[in-house]
């Protein structure tokens, strides 16, 4: 059950990020051709067709897919399946709508749409990942290592020493320090 839930939360999840980004692609339309060019609103219609696409989408990468995380899947294969969403939806939308022949004109525009909405889901999902790592790299730092753990690391070498060696990095002169 919690699995389903997960998912399901997942997807309403990609829904409402993509309705975000078709929503601005509305508003630049609408700045474009005037208030009055449409009986809805295209900020509207774009964000809930944003919403359906990445709704479908999410249940196409489920399917198809699996069980494969954001960091195993390339860029280009995750915005082919945005590619395909963006189809299933557009031909969806013309058998509910009965449009007929203008699944030509919407099937490419949403196949494109959805596989760029895609391409910046999966980047925007690993640059989240990238910043937890880099947060996470600070408490590694602070536990440090014990001087015979640390030999043992590097196969019973030695480890450098911090302090700069007087021959190649000499002290410098009293007057060039910092100061008066």
């Amino acid at each position: 059950m919690k699995k389903w839930l997960r998912r399901i939360r997942g997807a309403v999840g990609m829904g409402l990020t993509w309705g975000v980004a078709w929503f601005g692609a509305g508003v630049a339309l609408l700045l474009v051709v005037g208030v009055g060019a449409a009986d809805v609103p295209f900020p509207l219609g774009f964000g809930l067709l944003g919403f359906l696409a990445g709704v479908t989408f999410s249940g196409v990468l489920g399917i198809v897919e699996g069980r494969r995380r954001f960091d195993q899947m390339s860029l280009p294969r995750f915005a082919v399946w945005g590619g395909v969403g963006g189809l299933l939806l557009s031909g969806t939308f013309v058998l509910a709508t009965g449009l007929g022949w203008e699944v030509l004109v919407l099937g490419p525009v949403f196949a494109l749409s959805g596989a760029g909405c895609a391409a910046g889901s999966l980047a925007l999902a690993r640059t989240e990942e990238d910043r937890e790592l880099l947060d996470a790299s600070g408490d590694v730092a602070e536990v440090g290592l014990t001087e015979g753990e640390t030999q043992d690391l590097l196969g019973g070498r030695a480890i450098p020493s911090k302090e700069p060696d007087p021959v190649t990095h000499p002290p410098c002169p009293s007057g060039l320090e910092g100061g008066n």
